[in-house]
């Protein structure tokens, strides 16, 4: 059994693979300690080697991984493992967004990363949400029972609460506020993607690719499929995993 586990800004994900087959995951809140969840998390394991990526990839390194891969490498593996044809990845994660471009062979050529700030991520969709009262769930499906759009003039996060609040208390339907404001987040992935170039589809990894209506409104958008892996958010993880088996 090979382990790849992902140290992300929000969460871990782990993803156990047995002849490149996932056979196990698991995902759980990073916390203060992310090195010590993870630990939890390979408790009921025995595995032959395991391979971190993601922000605390290194700590992992220095306590129990066998190595690292850099979560740029781990998307494209993760991704070609699920759509081997893959050219253009979109991971949207919960504080960074970015785009990977693959040769035919699935090396990466080129990519994009915004980590400067929460715009375009799952952190600023999650507090857009709560601000609304919605669940994160609820967010997505919430912005398609609307069919009109507010002005949203900011995208900085605590500028963009407070413009949220102040169109909910002048009377702005929160389902209008909540299409909006993923029509913003589309609208910003949208520019980093044409930015690289588009192949004949986009395969959209991360949890935010949980979300249906950022699914369908970027393929109108892009003009292309977007592609969603089964399980979106462990996509690097089952990259990490996938790195351990190239190492024998």
């Amino acid at each position: 059994m090979l382990i790849g586990i992902d140290l992300g800004s929000r969460t871990v994900k782990l993803a156990a693979l047995l002849d490149g087959v996932l056979t196990d995951f698991q995902l759980s809140e990073s916390g203060f300690d992310p090195h010590q969840q993870s630990l939890v998390m390979l408790a009921r394991y025995q595995p032959r080697r395991i391979i971190a990526t993601g922000y605390g990839r290194h700590l992992a390194h220095k306590h129990f991984a066998a190595g690292v891969i850099t979560e740029i490498k781990a998307h494209a593996l993760g991704a070609r493992h699920a759509f081997p044809e893959c050219r253009t990845i979109l991971d949207v994660g919960g504080q960074d967004s970015k785009v990977i471009s693959l040769d035919p062979a699935g090396r990466v050529t080129n990519f994009q990363m915004n980590d400067k700030c929460a715009a375009g991520t799952g952190r600023f969709l999650e507090i857009m949400a709560a601000s609304l009262g919605y669940s994160l769930a609820e967010f997505g499906e919430a912005a398609f029972a609307s069919n009109r759009e507010v002005e949203i003039n900011s995208m900085c996060t605590v500028f963009a609460e407070s413009e949220v609040i102040s169109l909910k208390n002048h009377g702005a339907a929160p389902a209008d506020i909540a299409r909006s404001i993923h029509l913003s987040v589309v609208n910003r992935l949208v520019n980093m993607l044409n930015r690289l170039g588009l192949g004949e589809a986009v395969v959209f990894t991360g949890g935010v690719a949980k979300n249906r209506f950022m699914v369908s409104t970027l393929a109108e958008k892009l003009g292309v499929p977007v592609l969603v892996p089964e399980n979106p958010d462990l996509t690097g993880a089952i990259g990490a995993a996938l790195h351990a088996g190239t190492l024998d």
